[in-house]
């Protein structure tokens, strides 16, 4: 998030810090040694407990769950519920569109970066995994479209999936890391016309479905409601359930592999962009830094889906039958894509999160409260949260090839899943100590 940090921070009196979600190396008080042999004990020690102990599936995906109460289900889906929401969201949404209009240009002052780069974006990770797809229930532009939907609505085509909302995500993260000025009320109210227009216009195609294929916020939401414990049956039951089995559940869509590798490769380079020699490259570079950051960001994505295609070529050539690779695995890479989040942008949120809150309350000036966790805490976190998300890709994975993979061929056929997470784990670690 630094050219979001770095636009923040402009206009804040010299005393004022902003913390940032990744620790340079001076705020991570690990040894390296202790992190890397840790992080490598963890997942070996998984992998190897799984080949001994787990020689079948146990997720059921969305079959499992057991179901709330009758009268909770009935609260939760009722028109006045849905409705109550739609007009929350429409009531935020109306909000961050007068401060961008009517507030000052100053995001020291103006809630509305803070609101779009940190409250939504970061708060939707809790938010997702406490209540599920809950941007589904707040999307504004669901609400709008409610007042005169078409009349004749097409379906998606299934080839579609959800790579439209991966090509936003990646233009989303594009104007969070690289844009010039992203924090200005004339950038964002651009880019929030061109979402408009984008969605509006795919929506008068084919009605409201569209938001579920090409919404960047509704997608990235509903990907992380995967591993939320709250979730439903394929009845439409609300249940409490493993996060196993929602993760289970993740529809095999085109564009899967796109959006996670996205999350993945986006935050992978929002961290690598703090180191010192890639800034003195982007003051130098002959290209100027906003093309060269664009292609560090476009390498950085590109790199994560190169080895995850490398991963799924070597799966396929291990297992002939198995047709689809890449979109058979990738719902183990969501615990991966979850846990680079948390460590990189857990401290962001818990700082300037209520500072954007109190901002928009009214008050002209809001400093950063001082983060709770200290530098051996917040370090502590990021390597676990990191650790955590790949050991929980392990299980994922584990369960899923033993489900594809004749038993005999069951555990090497993870070898290059479990390399690849190494590589991951090992590349998320040495982020935050590079």
């Amino acid at each position: 998030m630094t050219g979001v940090l770095a636009g923040l921070v402009l206009a804040r009196p010299a005393h004022t810090v902003l913390a940032h979600g990744v620790g340079s190396r001076h705020d991570l008080p690990l040894s390296p040694f202790y992190a890397y042999a840790g992080a490598f004990a963890a997942l070996l020690i998984s992998f190897l407990a799984l080949g001994l102990l787990w020689s079948s599936s146990r997720f059921q995906g969305d079959l499992a769950g057991r179901p709330l109460p009758a009268a909770l289900q009935r609260a939760a889906d009722a028109p006045a519920t849905r409705a109550a929401l739609r007009l929350l969201g429409s009531a935020a949404a109306l909000l961050f569109l007068l401060h961008l209009l009517l507030g000052p240009d100053d995001p020291d002052r103006n809630p509305a970066p803070g609101a779009l780069y940190v409250l939504l974006w970061v708060g939707l990770v809790p938010a997702s995994l406490l209540l599920g797809p809950v941007w589904r229930l707040l999307n504004p532009l669901r609400a709008l479209l409610s007042l005169r939907p078409p009349r004749n609505p097409r379906p998606v085509p299934a080839a579609v999936g959800i790579r439209p909302a991966a090509a936003g995500l990646l233009l989303f993260t594009w104007l969070e890391l690289v844009a010039p000025d992203n924090t200005s009320s004339r950038t964002l109210l651009l880019a929030l016309t061109v979402h408009l227009g984008v969605q509006l216009t795919g929506a008068a195609r084919y009605g409201d479905r569209w938001f579920a294929h090409a919404d960047p916020f509704e997608v990235y939401s509903s990907l992380l409601a995967r591993l939320s414990p709250l979730g439903r049956r394929a009845d439409g039951r609300l249940v409490l359930r493993s996060p196993f089995n929602g993760l289970d559940a993740t529809p095999r869509t085109p564009g899967l592999v796109a959006t996670v590798c996205v999350l993945l490769g986006s935050t992978a380079y929002d961290g690598f962009s703090d180191n010192p020699r890639w800034i003195t490259s982007l003051q130098t570079s002959p290209l100027g830094p906003t093309p060269t950051a664009t292609l560090g960001l476009l390498s950085a994505v590109a790199l994560v889906a190169a080895c995850y295609g490398l991963c799924a070529g070597a799966l396929r050539l291990m297992n002939r039958a198995l047709s689809t690779p890449l979109t058979s695995f990738a719902h183990s890479l969501l615990p991966i894509a979850l846990g680079y989040l948390v460590a990189h942008y857990f401290s962001l949120f818990v700082t300037e999160g209520p500072r954007t809150v109190i901002l928009a309350g009214g008050s002209d000036n809001a400093p950063s409260p001082a983060p709770f966790l200290g530098p051996g805490g917040l370090a502590t976190l990021q390597v676990a949260a990191i650790v955590t998300g790949h050991v929980l890709g392990v299980v994922a994975a584990h369960d899923r090839s033993v489900r594809l993979f004749p038993a005999d061929r069951a555990v090497a056929g993870q070898l290059p899943l479990f390399a690849l997470m190494i590589a991951y784990t090992l590349g998320g670690i040495g982020l935050l100590i590079a």
